[in-house]
């Protein structure tokens, strides 16, 4: 959207076009204050803040100013919402006192217990601040800090702007700044839409899946076909431990050893399909022209999550508790990926022949003593890698009619 002369028409018009046109957040908010400022209506600084809907983060927000652009960017995650920076924010005064809109003059002298923030812009050279939230659900008649703490990480906007006029915001400055500002919030909505829904679901389904329906790829039984390594991961002696385990207790643990095998995974370019009771699928798809490389990047992700694991289980023995064991599976196949399942319920997985005997692979660790299991398939693939593996020699995978070499890793 290129820049244009504005006015108080064009300035409503541009925020329409901004929000259907999923313009990123950053330049809505740039844009917006530059065309304030046009206007006459002077505004120096813009701070933006909105939840995400994130499993693990918890709300994002910016500061834009008018000599530099946007000159910081913040990221909370959900265990943050009670650190000082937020508890003593103007916007958790407000929202205790379920007021939606705030006006200070920064020319007069502190009031009692006000927030940190005003001194600051006080020694900026501001002289008025304007605090708005808009709700983006159901709005309550009035809440308390700690409930409205929770419903601002699920439907608020919060957003504020400061002038260092003189004077202070003139009085049809701030007529005009009210008219505009529920545009800018309807807007901001709009355009931040695509972005808070893709990190959902990419939470969820990972990042290529969460694209493909963003794509308009949701057809039940769109699949293609892929060449991919599959690593296929699980926690042996799991299942007798949730036994002995409180349940809090339990999905800590397991969140603690999902960590160990996903964060390798996913830093070397892995996707994680799913996450099954105690275990992983994921895939590196594999191209010809880096065929070694993605496996070397495989089978380092599949060593890391080992030793993660290792690492974990050593810091859990100082405690007295006991942590299963994490074997893991690599092979090579040609796997259908796409979107498959029942008329009320789709997935984003993987299917085919090579799926089940990287499990049936994976399987084996345990008979055969070691905790990472690679096919033939994988060995041959992963020709930088051949050095450090050693045969084991040819073993039957259950369901499959012809045996398959399988290798270890050299000691």
């Amino acid at each position: 959207m290129s820049a244009e002369k504005s006015s108080p028409e064009s300035i409503a018009a541009w925020l329409a076009r901004a929000g259907l046109g999923n313009l990123p957040l950053e330049e809505l908010v740039e844009g917006f204050a530059r065309r304030l400022n046009e206007t006459g209506i002077n505004v120096r600084r813009v701070f933006v803040g909105m939840d995400t809907l994130h499993p693990m983060v918890r709300a994002r927000s910016m500061i834009w100013d008018r000599a530099t652009g946007i000159v910081a960017r913040f990221e909370f995650q959900h265990a943050e919402i009670d650190l000082d920076v937020i508890r003593e924010s103007p916007f958790a005064a407000m929202l205790e006192a379920a007021e939606f809109e705030k006006r200070l003059d920064l020319r007069a002298p502190p009031q009692p217990k006000e927030a940190p923030l005003f001194a600051e812009l006080r020694a900026a050279g501001m002289t008025a601040w304007l605090g708005r939230i808009f709700p983006m659900g159901e709005l309550p008649p009035r809440v308390g800090y700690a409930n409205a703490v929770e419903r601002l990480g699920e439907s608020w906007l919060v957003c504020s702007f400061t002038t260092d006029r003189p004077g202070g915001f003139e009085a049809v400055e701030l007529t005009k700044l009210n008219e505009y500002l529920p545009l800018f919030a309807l807007a901001t909505k709009a355009t931040t839409a695509r972005a808070i829904y893709h990190g959902l679901l990419a939470a969820y389904l990972g990042n290529d899946p969460a694209e493909r329906v963003f794509a308009g790829k949701v057809r039940r039984g769109e699949v293609q076909s892929v060449e991919a390594v599959l690593l296929y991961a699980d926690l042996r002696s799991f299942t007798a431990l949730a036994d002995v385990t409180p349940g809090q207790e339990l999905i800590h643990l397991l969140d603690e050893c999902f960590d160990c095998m996903a964060r390798p995974v996913t830093r070397r370019g892995g996707e994680i399909l799913k996450f099954m009771g105690d275990g992983l699928l994921a895939i590196f798809r594999l191209d010809e022209r880096r065929r070694d490389e993605i496996c070397a990047g495989a089978l380092s992700a599949a060593s890391e999550a080992l030793d993660l694991m290792a690492e974990l289980a050593k810091k859990r023995r100082a405690a007295d508790k006991t942590t299963p064991v994490l074997n893991v599976a690599l092979h090579v196949g040609t796997v259908q990926y796409g979107n498959v399942g029942a008329e009320q319920r789709l997935d984003f997985t993987v299917i085919g022949p090579a799926v089940n005997e990287a499990s049936r692979i994976q399987a084996l660790c345990k008979e055969l003593g070691h905790e990472l299991l690679v096919s033939r398939a994988f060995a041959e693939a992963a020709t930088r890698s051949r050095d450090h593996l050693v045969s084991l020699g040819r073993h039957t995978l259950r369901g499959v009619r012809e045996p398959t070499e399988l290798f270890a890793l050299k000691s």
